[in-house]
């Protein structure tokens, strides 16, 4: 697969995510993209592709993997319900998260329990919370219209930092990776540009010193500045929202993100009693002026 990378030159604030107090000018360095953990080809999983093994990133072992076999959210896992915070015009389910086929799904749909409106999942890995870990999600879009996020969220509570990896806006032709850092909600952006629809595995390595974005084995994007990167235990969050009454991430018709699995490692040098514990259960707006885009051939 081949990836190219360049930095506009022209910015155009964009509004995306959590409303932003200040903005920040930050392109991120592009560095050479060498093999991270994509999953083991497999003919009967959803997406054609297994879990990694527990040496598939070098340096690193692996504390958590999570197939999504059984029929019920798997332990650490927790749906969210209700609106949420700062976003008024969304609405989570519980009922809208699902998991069946080797699948966890989020969808979005109208649902009657709730006056027809548009209702989206999501749900957090609250459970196993870490401080500098790697984070790999294999999953597709059925269709566009609900914000899509894939991202790191203080367990604190205390807002920001966030680290979003893999959101689409709307958009299934492409994704965004964000960096929220300072009281004041200053934000790096990342855009790639690439087809939602098809199987990809999204990953995020955070240490101290960076964070590393890639899919499919290949780094997309890197941040190094190390008052950028959150020093503070984090959950993995997958979630949709709309913001049907502005008519922007709305969707026409139900849409899904599917999940076929999720895998985590932190390094070998990590204190091991920091880390969570190994299982494979199956029974839970900005306005940025910085921009990198990325086309995956």
């Amino acid at each position: 697969m081949a990836i190219a990378m360049c930095a506009l030159f022209t910015i155009t604030p964009t509004r995306f995510g959590s409303a932003a107090t200040t903005t920040t000018v930050t392109v991120f360095r592009a560095v050479p993209s060498p093999p991270y953990p994509v999953g083991i080809p497999d003919s009967v999983e959803p997406s054609g592709d297994a879990p990694p093994s527990a040496t598939a990133l070098a340096g690193y072992v692996q504390t958590y993997v999570q197939d999504f076999t059984g029929t019920v959210l798997p332990t650490g896992w927790y749906a969210f319900s209700g609106i949420p915070g700062g976003d008024p015009g969304a609405h989570f389910g519980g009922s809208h998260v699902t998991v069946g086929g080797g699948i966890l799904s989020l969808n979005t749909y109208r649902d009657k329990s709730w006056r027809n409106r548009w209702v989206t999942g999501g749900l957090c890995q609250c459970g196993l919370p870490v401080t500098y870990g790697a984070f790999f999600v294999r999953s597709r879009l059925t269709g566009n219209g609900p914000n899509e996020a894939q991202l790191l969220w203080p367990i604190a509570q205390v807002w920001p930092p966030e680290v979003d990896f893999n959101e689409s806006g709307d958009s299934i032709t492409g994704t965004s990776a964000t960096i929220h850092f300072g009281a004041d909600n200053k934000m790096d952006h990342l855009w790639i540009k690439i087809n939602m629809t098809q199987w990809h595995t999204w990953g995020v390595i955070w240490t101290a010193n960076s964070i590393i974005f890639t899919v499919d084995g290949q780094v997309w994007g890197s941040e190094v500045n190390a008052s950028r990167i959150p020093h503070q235990a984090m959950s993995l969050n997958l979630q949709q929202t709309t913001k049907c009454p502005l008519h922007t991430q709305c969707p026409t018709q139900p849409v899904s993100m599917q999940v076929d699995w999720v895998a985590e490692y932190i390094t070998a040098a990590s204190d091991p009693t920091s880390a969570p514990t190994t299982t494979s259960t199956t029974s839970t707006t900005t306005t940025s002026t910085s921009t990198t885009t990325t086309t995956v051939r």
